[in-house]
């Protein structure tokens, strides 16, 4: 089903963020049906490293993208599902319930990221898009200190368009009847040069549809 014909589905875009309910309910009952996503996932799918053993999903929503790289790869042998939405989490509870390779925590974008491991994987699912570009310059440099040596960050993101007009057929292309209110976009070349200032090595985008994209970064091996 495309895009548009699986968003037609749900009426108009609820704006009360990501504490309502209903809001919540509109995204889960649709990501698993937007062809642009799903493909975005697979080319994610595609890029991951042959036996990462520790992983973080960054804005883990439901747990889509942890679950994603558990299939994937047998290898992996913990992950912390990190998200500040209540509402989601219980859906990334209910979904990993009895897996005890999986920590589904809270945490907010904006806090300062300390978590008791490094990890050899991080990935992240339409999520840090929503704070500000100062926020994402600091995060960035977060993220590479949680990295091991050589440890791959793949971001899936939502991404700036190059004027107002693309952005509005890239929201209709999708289905959406408004923005999230939450959304600070930055373009695909900001974040690249933000990654290498945060002293990442082949910051490259792998994948990009109209606004959707996926970016890929390694923290230096030794």
């Amino acid at each position: 089903m495309s895009d548009a014909a699986a968003s037609a589905e749900f009426g108009p875009t609820p704006t009360g963020g990501w504490d309502d309910p209903d809001q919540i309910a509109w995204y889960t009952a649709r990501i698993g049906r937007l062809e642009a996503r799903v493909a975005g996932e697979a080319v994610l799918r595609d890029l991951l490293p042959r036996a990462p053993r520790r992983v973080l999903d960054l804005g883990c929503g439901d747990g889509r993208l942890a679950a994603l790289v558990l299939e994937a790869r047998a290898s992996v042998e913990h992950v912390v599902a990190a998200d500040r939405s209540e509402g989601m989490l219980e859906h990334a509870r209910a979904r990993f319930a009895g897996n005890d390779r999986v920590a589904v925590v809270r945490y907010d974008l904006n806090e300062p990221l300390d978590f008791a491991t490094e990890f050899d994987l991080i990935v992240s699912g339409f999520a840090i898009h929503h704070v500000d570009d100062a926020r994402k310059k600091s995060l960035f440099r977060e993220l590479r200190r949680a990295l091991d040596p050589g440890g791959l960050l793949l971001n899936l993101e939502v991404v700036k368009s190059a004027t107002p007009r693309r952005h509005q057929e890239f929201l209709a292309a999708i289905g959406r009847t408004a923005d999230d209110p939450e959304d600070n976009l930055a373009t695909i070349d900001e974040q690249l040069g933000w990654l290498v200032a945060a002293d990442f090595v082949e910051a490259e985008c792998m994948w990009r549809w109209r606004g959707f994209a996926l970016l890929a970064a390694e923290a230096p091996s030794l």
